[in-house]
């Protein structure tokens, strides 16, 4: 039995420019993390020669184009497991429409569950680019390319896209400074989900009508970073602040009324900066805060389901 855990993830700042659309041209970059919520893949050699996949629902099939779960099927196309294997999916959090990166981080987890369980062994950039080629070219999602990096590479990263290809850096913080860092985020869970394939279309659509938006956005994912390897997390938290006010004139439904009002509310409390994770329109809320707000900013959200994470 072979078990995979994945980590999930939370984009700070570019999100958009990571669009082939764009940094082919424009070039892109992304400010990223993963966190301690994750998904798990489990893998078990069967010994007849179904397939069976375990999710929200149980899938038993005798061929692998038979299965509905895309991501599964193709996983296993692509590494060439076709037969006698039983897989199921697990995840910390409800693993749709909370725009913590759940999809990519299945489809990395796959990837990697059934290259070991034939006793391969790739790269952070294969799983990634093979990742990004079952989602976006053989699936066509209207996603972009961060997510399955920062799911493969882990950690605090900031991932450039240009025409050459893309490069993973990896934000060095001492570990005092990264819990520091880590300890002045609040997410909260706002009650609602949703489907991100109709925002990230919209998204799509708007990129050459938005491309000063897009460059700002790109631009802000690096002064991001120097602020993070300064230690300037108060203004991490105020590029955070912006960063939202860019992104809310992206697609129509990045934010509606409800997500408005929390955001203000938690402004008014204490916190300096946020966002609502992945495309918007509902999932979770990231809020920067200082440590002495908090207990302002949870009493304010007290109806919010608050989850506690690390980098």
């Amino acid at each position: 039995m072979i078990v995979v855990q994945t980590p999930l993830r939370i984009s700070f700042l570019g999100g958009g420019t990571d669009f082939e659309d764009f940094y082919t041209e424009y070039g892109g970059a992304v400010l990223s993390t993963a966190i301690d919520k994750c998904v798990f893949v489990i893998v078990k050699e069967r010994f007849d020669d179904l397939i069976c996949v375990n999710y929200s629902e149980r899938e038993r099939v005798e061929k692998v184009e038979h299965l509905r779960h895309e991501l599964v099927r193709e996983a296993m196309r692509r590494t060439g497991v076709c037969k006698g294997i039983e897989i199921t999916t697990l995840a910390d959090i409800p693993a749709e429409g909370t725009g913590l990166g759940s999809s990519s981080s299945i489809t990395v987890g796959l990837l990697q569950a059934l290259y070991m369980y034939l006793g391969n062994t790739v790269t952070m950039e294969t799983l990634a680019s093979e990742a990004c080629e079952i989602e976006i070219d053989t699936l066509g999602q209207p996603i972009g390319k961060q997510d399955q990096y920062i799911a493969a590479y882990g950690g605090i990263r900031l991932i450039t896209f240009d025409s050459n290809g893309i490069n993973v850096e990896k934000v060095e913080l001492p570990v005092s400074k990264r819990n520091e860092f880590s300890d002045n985020f609040l997410l909260f869970y706002s009650g609602m989900t949703r489907k991100a394939g109709d925002i990230l279309s919209e998204l799509k659509a708007n990129i050459n009508h938005r491309r000063a938006i897009l460059s700002e956005m790109r631009n802000m994912a690096y002064e991001a970073k120097d602020a993070l390897v300064s230690g300037d997390f108060d203004a991490f938290g105020e590029m955070l602040h912006r960063g939202w006010e860019f992104k809310k004139h992206m697609a129509s439904e990045v934010t509606n009324d409800k997500i408005n009002e929390i955001y203000a509310i938690a402004r008014k409390a204490g916190a300096l900066g946020g966002k609502v994770t992945g495309a918007g329109g509902g999932g979770f809320l990231l809020l920067y805060c200082p440590q002495g707000k908090q207990n302002d900013v949870r009493a304010v959200l007290r109806n919010l389901r608050e989850l506690p994470f690390h980098f």
